[in-house]
């Protein structure tokens, strides 16, 4: 403490000493000395300074007054002149991409071998968010058969429109369809007039649909149709056939729905005598869809008015299906129950068989319960596939066989009781953008019939392999591949025993070629039966051999 206070005294006597020289002196020389000065240091003295006052209070700002202000704006819209706006440079916009010429028409004629014309058009409008509207006729026609008065031929005009209004559709389509050929499947078919084995088929047909497909955020979602078709023969047959179908669904949440199917018809067909036969038909189901698992839960509830083979006029069925995704969008696992009635007329029966008997019987077709189950899926982008098992059981299911009076003509029969099938159907299919396309696919329906011989004129196994190519964009090539396992028939002896006479086994390929000489023309060349085998598809039938037909297309 006390050399504290000691060199705090020399120092205080220093800067005091320093204060008196600094005013005395002018400058440093010779003429300047120091004066004697006597300084007093107090040892014992001590400072005091005064205690400071602490305030630790917080300093309070008291918050402004809020009063009423007014605010005026102003909207002054300011412009500039005219004349002052100088923009030398252009505005860049994307040039809108215009659409690709559309040929929504076109027209295509050709030649070939056993006198054969071939003519078709197609005409439909362009591009229209409001309607949609066509037309299509087609010919072809065979002067020659494989045998005399074998020859053959086949017209059409048909036309189809739709008027959109917003989600709701409305509709309708017209057609008539010409078939002719000739019973010649018999011995000595020519001393026979060639008048009297000749059959016509007209057909003709209308229908009216509406719908409202298109509305996705609608929950109820429906599609109708109602029409009407005509048949007659060149045998006074007449077939008028009365139908309407609706199929709907309500959606009750993002992964449920409730399924309505329902089928009205009346078929009246005159012939020796005059038949009506009235069907109804409905389906209600439940469906649900899980993350991978989906249900369908429902029931068929049909009546039919046959009285054929004392015909089940009532009849229900279960419609049970259940799917689960075992791998996600490649492999889909599937097992189901079900049954249908379904309505056979002279207009279908025609087209399957064109060489029908007069006064027929014809019954709706009643498959009973029906177990299957499958998978399908995808091993890539481009490979799909599908496989399925089934075991059927049908009553009035109805088979083509010879008449025991004219062998030429085919008689409608049934088996008396019930005819089992078990049904294996394949398809694998291949899909390489637009170049290339292929695909198989298998169908085999093992047949036990319980009064009948034989399935008589329905194969076994039925397998088609079909294939397109795109060369370039300058050559399309089509074709197919068909293999149909024999059938039986049952022939008529003159005295009375019958026997079975097995049909060929039909290996058939067929060939398209289209050469593009522009977008608006080319040409083509069909061959059919390239293997040249003269096959029977029904028993006394013989097929064409190798054929070929040359045409143009012209399309605008």
């Amino acid at each position: 403490m006390r050399d504290t206070r000691k060199w705090a005294g020399i120092s205080a006597l220093f800067l005091l000493g320093l204060l008196p020289a600094a005013h005395a002196q002018t400058g440093w020389g010779e003429g300047n000395k120091l004066e004697s000065t006597e300084i007093v240091v107090e040892k014992n003295r001590v400072l005091e300074l005064p205690e400071a006052n602490r305030n630790f209070q917080k300093f309070l700002i008291q918050p402004p007054k809020l009063g009423d202000r007014k605010v005026t704006y102003r909207f002054n819209e300011y412009r500039l002149p005219e004349h002052y706006i100088n923009l030398p440079m252009k505005v860049l916009t994307i040039e809108q991409e215009a659409l690709s010429k559309l040929y929504g028409n076109y027209v295509k004629g050709a030649i070939g071998n056993y006198g054969t014309v071939y003519a078709k058009g197609y005409f439909h409008n362009k591009r229209s968010d409001e309607s949609s509207f066509g037309a299509q006729v087609g010919h072809v026609s065979s002067a020659h058969g494989p045998i005399e008065n074998s020859g053959s031929a086949s017209s059409y005009v048909k036309a189809n429109g739709d008027l959109y209004f917003g989600p709701l559709t409305v509709g309708g389509k017209l057609g008539y369809e010409r078939d002719q050929n000739y019973f010649y499947g018999r011995k000595n078919v020519a001393e026979v007039e060639k008048g009297t084995i000749k059959q016509v088929y007209n057909r003709f047909g209308v229908e009216g649909h509406l719908n409202n497909l298109t509305d996705v955020k609608n929950p109820f979602q429906y599609e109708g149709r109602v029409g009407l078709n005509y048949t007659n023969d060149n045998y006074n047959a007449k077939e008028t056939h009365l139908y309407g179908r609706l199929e709907s669904n309500y959606a009750l949440s993002d992964v449920s729905k409730v399924v309505v199917d329902l089928d009205l018809a009346y078929t009246n067909l005159k012939d020796s005598l005059s038949t009506g036969r009235g069907l109804f038909k409905i389906r209600p189901a439940y469906a649900l869809q899980m993350d991978k698992l989906g249900l369908v839960l429902g029931a068929t509830i049909a009546y039919t008015g046959d009285t054929i083979n004392d015909a089940r006029k009532f009849n229900i069925y279960p419609a049970l299906e259940a799917n689960y995704q075992v791998i996600q969008d490649k492999l889909t696992v599937f097992v189901g129950a079900g049954g249908d009635l379904q309505r056979t007329t002279l207009y279908s029966l025609s087209k399957e068989n064109p060489f029908l008997n007069q006064n027929l019987q014809i019954a709706d077709v009643n498959k009973g319960l029906e177990v299957y189950g499958g998978f399908n899926g995808s091993i890539s982008k481009t490979v799909q596939f599908t496989a399925r098992v089934a075991l059927q059981n049908y009553r009035n299911l109805y088979f083509f066989n010879n008449t025991a009076s004219d062998s030429s003509r085919f008689d409608l029969v049934y088996d008396n009781g019930v005819t089992k099938v078990f049904q294996f159907f394949g398809q694998l299919t291949f899909n390489q953008s637009e170049e290339l396309r292929l695909g198989l696919k298998a169908e085999n329906n093992n047949y036990t019939t319980t009064t009948l011989r034989a399935p008589y004129h329905r194969p076994d196994m039925k397998v088609t392999a079909f294939g397109t190519y795109n060369l370039s964009d300058k050559i399309l090539f089509n074709t197919e591949l068909y293999y149909i396992s024999s059938s039986f028939g049952e022939i008529t002896r003159t005295n009375g025993s019958t026997w079975l006479q097995e049909t060929d086994t039909i290996v058939d390929l067929n060939l398209k070629a289209d050469y593009l000489f522009s977008p608006r023309f080319s040409a083509f060349l069909m061959g059919n039966n390239l293997l040249g085998s003269k096959y029977q598809r029904f028993v006394n039938y013989p097929s064409q051999g190798i054929s070929f037909l040359g045409g143009v297309t012209y399309s605008f």
